[in-house]
């Protein structure tokens, strides 16, 4: 169904993608513009922003680039105004940033955990901080933020960081949620299990000596991983995101489609 979101301004947080081919972020932007959305393509990497925003204007689209760390409220606020000032308001903010760090409660160093919650849970919290006013007062808005599969079960490597900062943010989406719901504010999250983007590593049995190793391929959330090109790619999330931000999807909320 074409144009579900034509004359929707949206704001895509990680919109670039840290090497080549199609990052998650990148392919929700592009997405969320051919279905008719004029789109602030936001990165930590002006380039990539850029080169995301220049695919949707080569296609006939309408997006800008923006750089922003989401880690600094500062870059947040000037964020939100820069896509107000070209746009007018904002309808849909998709929060897809997230980064993870090797190491279990003992292994993780105490800088690390901090950094890892400061772009996977703080992020997502200053956007919507910023975001949520401005979409209360124009009559609504969606937001969707994305966790991960990480949230909810141990997927065979010690990403003690990641797992806790995707669950929070999982939390977080379901009490803001309810909080906002009387205000037309629509908050979901989305929960993709691994996925061959650039920031993925390279496909890999797991190591045999977790309880993932030992299981049957088809319970195993790095089975996919272990057979080299059958992980899904970005691809594979837009239809959800798409899905959660369109009028059809008016009565969505805290659902975690994964």
């Amino acid at each position: 169904m074409p144009d579900r979101l034509k004359n929707k301004v949206a704001v895509v947080v990680g919109a670039g993608s840290i090497g080549p081919g199609w990052g998650n972020g990148k392919a929700t932007a592009v997405a969320f513009a051919r279905e008719g959305a004029r789109v602030l393509c936001v990165d930590v990497n002006i380039d990539a922003a850029q080169e995301t925003a220049g695919i949707i204007a080569g296609e006939g689209g309408q997006a800008r680039a923006f750089r922003a760390d989401v880690t600094k409220a500062a870059d947040i606020a000037a964020m939100v105004e820069a896509a107000t000032a070209a746009y007018g308001r904002i309808d849909v903010l998709d929060n897809n940033v997230g980064i993870a760090q090797l190491g279990g409660v003992v292994e993780i160093s105490e800088a690390d955990w901090d950094r890892v919650f400061a772009v996977n849970l703080k992020g997502a919290f200053l956007a919507m901080k910023h975001v949520i006013p401005l979409m209360a007062a124009q009559g609504g808005g969606s937001i969707i933020n994305i966790s991960s599969i990480a949230a909810i079960r141990y997927t065979g490597l010690p990403y003690a960081t990641y797992y806790a900062s995707k669950a929070a943010l999982s939390h977080l989406t379901r009490t803001t949620a309810v909080e906002y719901a009387g205000k037309r504010v629509r908050v979901n999250a989305i929960l993709p299990g691994l996925m061959q983007t650039p920031a993925s590593p390279a496909p890999t049995a797991p190591p045999t000596s977790t309880p993932c190793g030992r299981r049957a391929p088809a319970r195993c959330p790095w089975a996919s991983a272990a057979r080299p090109g059958t992980s899904p790619g970005p691809p594979s999330i837009s239809p959800a995101t798409r899905a959660a931000t369109s009028p059809a999807s008016s009565w969505w909320s805290t659902a975690a489609p994964r």
